[in-house]
């Protein structure tokens, strides 16, 4: 048993499982006049871990529905394991384990009868259900809960336990969408490094998240969604460094920011956001160069290169203020 998270060191996912473990491509879904996908191309490869990002309405829990089969698409390919998951999304579903953004556990009865459950239903039996929950539990913290009902649990628990039930069978693609949701630090810790150790073992993770610190962590290859189209996708060091240093962002007094001379700007709404590799130098230059109009300044904020500069660079906008956006299809 791993000293780390309490998965077995036996596990080979790569003896059963081909290279790429999901293939998507050219997925369309829409909802009357809302498009939710418009030809979105995703490959997962064995042991890696994608980071799926964008913001409510840009499409991710259409995406990961439409592969675990709850959702059918308006047309496209996708393929888990070898297996057309449209046409067969039973056959695809038993090398899925899904853990969606609600809770789905049953809170009149305990942890370990909640594990019992879900662990027989995905068909393991005798010892093997007892090896599962016990490597599990440990690996999620919650071999001290096994007695407790999961309804009294607090919510970083229950966000345990769900996830901990859509791992039970160690399946060989993992889809977690936004696991840390109202987590406490215990659970997002645990989680994180039960994910890092599933890619280390082979599986493939497809983990959706408002937390782009999570990302970074976890070195994921990042797949930035918008509007239903990837628009970027790369290892997380390449985006950063491709995003161009320091981002200086000055927030004006609800009115569209002047015109610069001097520095390339992208503005969006009241806020100009300056890329620069020395950005205490160019906070005072853009002050001096605003002359009177710097009395409209109402903040300066300067952003470290990261995860979230290279998505404002890439979409134009912070990951906080996309997530806030009145958008119909999620």
């Amino acid at each position: 048993m791993d000293s780390t998270t309490g998965l077995k060191d036996g596990r080979d996912v790569t003896a059963t499982v081909p290279d790429t473990l999901l293939e998507v491509e050219d997925l369309h879904k829409a909802y009357g006049s809302v498009v939710a996908l418009n030809g979105v191309d995703l490959n997962v490869q064995r042991g890696q871990i994608v980071g799926l990002l964008g913001p409510n309405g840009a499409g991710k829990t259409t995406l990961v529905s439409i592969i675990c089969g709850l959702r059918r698409a308006d047309r496209g390919k996708v393929t888990v394991n070898g297996i057309d998951a449209l046409r067969h999304p039973q056959r695809a579903r038993a090398f899925i384990g899904l853990a969606p953004q609600d809770i789905g556990i049953y809170p009149s009865v305990t942890v370990l009868n909640n594990l019992q459950l879900f662990a027989e239903l995905t068909g393991l039996s005798g010892q093997a259900v007892v090896t599962q929950i016990e490597q599990i539990a440990t690996a999620l913290r919650l071999d001290e809960l096994l007695d407790r009902k999961a309804g009294e649990l607090s919510g970083g628990q229950k966000r345990r336990l769900h996830t901990a039930i859509a791992l039970l069978n160690e399946p060989p693609l993992v889809l977690l969408d936004e696991p840390t949701t109202g987590a406490d630090v215990e659970t997002r810790a645990a989680l994180l490094e039960v994910v890092t150790d599933l890619a280390r073992r082979g599986s493939s993770v497809v983990y959706s998240t408002h937390y782009l610190q999570e990302i970074e962590t976890l070195d994921a290859t990042v797949v930035i969604i918008e509007n239903g189209s990837v628009v970027a996708t790369g290892a997380v060091h390449d985006l950063i460094a491709a995003s161009g240093g320091s981002i200086v962002a000055i927030t004006f007094d609800g009115q569209p920011p002047p015109d610069l001379n001097g520095y390339t700007a992208t503005v969006d709404g009241s806020v100009m956001r300056v890329t620069t590799e020395d950005p205490g130098r160019a906070t005072a230059q853009i002050l001096e160069e605003l002359g009177s109009e710097s009395s409209r300044v109402e903040g300066i904020e300067i952003i470290k290169p990261s995860l979230e500069t290279a998505y404002l660079a890439i979409t134009g906008h912070r990951y906080t203020q996309g997530e806030e956006r009145n958008v119909v299809a999620s």
